[in-house]
């Protein structure tokens, strides 16, 4: 099997609580020119911003950057996967040097660090489920519950990596096998579960699920797995049937578990109204 690649995970990367979308390309990392914006210029409006910012760039002889800005397909403000600006380490940064902002120097700063521990964790894979924990402890996540997440991180790269081998495509497929799962583990795809729990499109419902709930989903992708490298399936088609049933399998277990505590699983809580933050503030 292959060994995970950072490259792979395509989870926005944290500046200041507010998220910065990426995606590999071309043998680097590409950020969404329109979160950069947002950032520096606590705009009400950063694609507005951004569309102004890109003309006065061109009027003025800095039309290179702009011609470097490629449209890359990202997880949009609805959920779906569509064409964002995204530029490069270099691209980036001459776009902050043509913002305003006090944030401009530890923007910077922290992009330079980003771009050096992605490099870090592209040779060492470990390294980014490392910084992911930290970052889950930042935002006050309880241990039991960043165990748990983490486990489920390692059994979803365990899974992509056989879904990618087998023909199946980043992004938009992923999409497709992964609502297999959630709907055969919870009744409902990964929308319909940001919107039972309140979240907002950009949210990773993950981020959001109880340690039960994960427990569940982590069950339904190991079972999936387990059930497509015995199959050896293939293809779009084959796999989301493995997806199914792994799903199935999940679903089966929460509603024993239903059964015997009389009370439904999957519940409406989430991390911004505090359920999983570490109570050891009150200590």
């Amino acid at each position: 099997m292959k060994k995970r690649q950072t490259k792979n995970d395509t989870r926005p990367t944290i500046f200041e609580e507010k998220e910065v979308r990426r995606v590999w390309h071309n043998e680097q990392w590409h950020f969404a020119v329109v979160d950069v914006v947002a950032i520096l210029t606590r705009s009400v409006d950063p694609g507005a911003y951004w569309r102004k910012l890109k003309e006065r760039l061109s009027k003025e002889g800095g039309n290179e950057t702009v011609t470097k800005c490629h449209g890359l397909k990202m997880v949009a403000e609805d959920g779906k996967m569509r064409l964002i600006d995204a530029g490069n380490l270099e691209v980036i940064f001459r776009i902050i040097q043509s913002i305003p902002s006090p944030k401009a120097e530890p923007f910077k700063q922290w992009l330079a660090r980003v771009g050096q521990e992605s490099i870090e964790e592209i040779q060492d894979p470990e390294r980014a489920i490392v910084r992911a924990k930290r970052i889950y402890e930042q935002k006050g996540y309880k241990d039991d519950w960043i165990a748990k997440r983490m486990r489920g991180i390692n059994v979803r790269n365990t899974l992509t990596d056989e879904w990618q081998e087998r023909g199946a495509k980043e992004g938009f497929d992923f999409a497709i096998l992964t609502n297999e799962i959630y709907r055969g583990a919870f009744e409902m795809d990964a929308k319909q579960i940001k919107e039972f729990k309140s979240l907002n499109n950009p949210d990773n419902p993950r981020d959001h699920m109880s340690e039960l709930e994960l427990i569940l989903t982590m069950l339904g992708e190991a079972t999936t797995t387990e059930i497509t490298t015995t199959r050896n399936s293939k293809g779009l088609p084959k796999l989301s049937q493995d997806a199914k049933e792994g799903g199935q399998v999940a679903g089966r277990t929460r509603k024993d578990i239903e059964i015997k505590t009389g009370k439904k699983v999957i519940s409406r809580d989430n991390f911004k109204n505090q359920k999983f933050l570490k109570e050891n503030k009150k200590k």
